[in-house]
């Protein structure tokens, strides 16, 4: 059955991730001199204490040393963190949903030896290299040439996964940062949220253990990550709104901005609604196959939808604030950019619209 109450344990994630939000990275994220669009260098103390919370390891079995948490949980926290900074979200949702993927793809000796690693080390990211990288074998190892671009978590990452083809198979390598042969360029601009870079493999070469099986499609949940951004916006606008006096009251008294908040409140529930939804449905597959689902796929649907809610909150919260709404040292300046940038990041929404066009063609 299909069921919208969080347990306990999510509701305590929940509530322990939005206090760290408010104490220690809102405060940071909204100085003024973050707020200038000029180049905004990652909040490497705050990702270390969120690291510390566990929310790097959040998806990883409790056996591996996670917290064994499902996909709407992982959800649920990338909405938290996004309010507060997109670029901590992105990095640890990153990480989460590779790491998960890791897990399935290992043989237990290669738990022990890597996930150990990564469990330990709360700075140990991890980054999937993408296709089109040469891969040969040679006597006991692996040899890889070639260049991955925009590569999510390049900058930050300890460890590479990078996907081939195996014989007849698809399997995955696990290459270290500080392997021979490893160089890693961070890209320029901030036009992406995370720690986005390019890494070339040039003669470089892993022995055989680093093998793992087929690590499937890795997809971060940037829906959540919309969602975020649009609350954060939003719950600005609605502080404004509510302290902002106008013709004798706060300007929430008048009707047209108290529709205008009420238009992004129903957005984002709705959005948020889609989010969990797909969430839900790759934790419970079996819902598919008894028909309780619809035959679509739910992941592009919210990845098409929530993108849109989320640009339209922002620009409807921003014109809440008036003509201080588009000045640069402004959170609402930050929220905008922010939205844009996640518009467009990875396949964006019109490609999760292609994947749900071509699920209705088959």
């Amino acid at each position: 059955m299909f069921d919208l109450r969080l347990s306990p344990e999510q509701l305590e994630i929940r509530d322990a991730v939005r206090d760290f939000v408010a104490r220690e990275v809102k405060p940071v994220a909204l100085r003024p001199e973050r707020l200038e669009p000029f180049a905004k260098p990652l909040l490497t103390a705050q990702l270390d204490q969120a690291s510390q919370l566990g929310l790097r390891t959040l998806a990883l079995s409790e056996n591996a040393g996670g917290a064994g948490a499902d996909n709407l949980t992982c959800c649920i926290v990338t909405e938290e963190l996004a309010v507060g900074d997109p670029d901590i979200a992105a990095v640890l949702a990153h990480t989460a949903a590779v790491a998960k993927a890791l897990e399935r793809a290992m043989t237990p000796a290669q738990r022990e030896r890597l996930l150990t690693q990564f469990v330990a080390d709360e700075r140990f990211h991890l980054a999937l290299a993408g296709r089109g990288i040469a891969v040969a074998q040679d006597g006991g190892e692996w040899r890889l040439n070639g260049v991955a671009t925009a590569v999510d978590n390049a900058t930050v990452a300890k460890l590479f996964v990078v996907q081939t083809r195996i014989h007849d198979g698809i399997g995955a390598l696990l290459v270290p940062r500080d392997a021979a042969g490893v160089s890693v360029r961070g890209q320029g601009g901030h036009w992406f949220h995370g720690s986005r870079g390019e890494v070339d493999f040039s003669d470089c070469r892993v022995s055989a253990g680093n093998l793992v099986g087929a690590i499937g499609t890795i997809v971060p949940p940037s829906g959540a990550l919309s969602v975020g951004i649009g609350r954060a916006a939003y719950e600005a606008a609605l502080e404004y709104a509510r302290i902002r006096v106008q013709g004798g009251r706060p300007i929430i008294g008048h009707q047209a901005i108290a529709a205008k908040l009420a238009g992004i409140a129903i957005g984002l529930e709705v959005a948020r609604a889609a989010v969990w939804r797909a969430a839900w449905a790759s934790d419970h597959p079996e819902a598919f196959a008894d028909r309780s689902l619809p035959d679509l796929p739910l992941q592009s649907i919210a990845e098409a939808f929530a993108p849109e809610v989320m640009l339209r909150a922002v620009k409807d919260a921003a014109e809440c604030f008036g003509a201080m709404g588009v000045m640069r040292d402004m959170p609402l300046h930050k929220y905008v950019h922010d939205a844009r940038v996640c518009l467009h990041s990875g396949e964006g929404s019109s490609g999760a619209r292609l994947h749900v066009a071509e699920a209705l063609t088959e």
